[in-house]
């Protein structure tokens, strides 16, 4: 069978359970990618491949650079990051968690594969993914969870940063429509950071006060002083590559914009 298009998306996403099954973490995530990559080389070779990465492979890098607090929010204090990270950030010498690891050796060889083997590969690095049939869950997908607290007035917990820390939505429907523009002018392992970007960032406590806006409800939320090991205080993606490659593509939908469809198909 042969393919006009592949879209990796497969993966073991937990950082904290990697820990605790390295060997089927790093199979799940580097040498599954392999597998793929090689069967796409061998049989259809034309075909465009898109692998979705992550942030992560620039481990705990971001959190060294300068940062200003704000009332309700962490920022960059380095004019050189006013739009965020950009896909030329060191993903060297940092912790990555293992599951960090896993993705950085996928993302690294999904990038050979395009370059030496001059295969239609783009490796996009994902932030906060969302939309509103994101399944959720207290450690990943916070915004789609706070709205899911929010509504079933459940108890949401805050770990470090004091709640100030700072992450780009970006909605499904722009994710796809970013692969859609790499398939249709696809390049040779090209690496994409893939956010909302400035425009769609928020901390924590800003995605609160949104939420409680809304809605019209309180979100009984607690503090604790206990950061997730790694976890970047302030990432926003710099979105400037992807959209100087595809100028037709932007982002279409806010976060009060996804607040309320979340919202929306919660109750239908």
């Amino acid at each position: 069978m042969r393919f006009d298009l592949i879209i990796h998306c497969a993966a073991q996403p937990s950082h904290d359970l990697a820990a605790s099954i390295p060997f089927d973490d790093f199979d799940t995530n580097a040498v599954g990618t392999l597998n793929l990559l090689e069967a796409t080389r061998r049989h259809c070779p034309e075909a465009v491949f898109i692998f979705m990465s992550t942030n992560k492979v620039y481990g705990d890098g971001p959190n060294r650079i300068p940062l200003v607090e704000l009332e309700k929010r962490y920022d960059y204090a380095d004019p050189a990051y006013e739009h965020g990270i950009s896909e030329d950030f060191s993903i060297d010498q940092s912790l990555h968690s293992l599951f960090g690891a896993s993705k950085t050796a996928a993302d690294v060889m999904a990038q050979e594969y395009g370059r030496y083997f001059d295969m239609k590969v783009g490796v996009f690095r994902g932030g906060c993914l969302t939309g509103p049939n994101h399944s959720a869950v207290q450690l990943h997908g916070f915004l789609s969870y706070l709205v899911k607290v929010a509504q079933c007035d459940e108890p949401y917990t805050i770990f470090g940063y004091k709640g100030k820390q700072v992450r780009d939505q970006i909605h499904s429907a722009d994710v796809i429509a970013a692969f859609d523009a790499f398939y249709n002018n696809p390049r040779c392992g090209e690496v994409y950071n893939l956010g909302g970007g400035r425009s769609n960032s928020a901390s924590i406590l800003e995605c609160i006060d949104m939420i409680e806006q809304i809605t019209g409800s309180r979100i009984n939320w607690t503090y604790r002083d206990d950061p997730r090991r790694g976890d970047h205080i302030c990432y926003i993606s710099d979105l400037r590559k992807l959209k100087a490659h595809f100028p037709d593509w932007s982002i279409t939908r806010s976060i009060p914009n996804m607040i309320e469809e979340m919202l929306a198909v919660a109750v239908a």
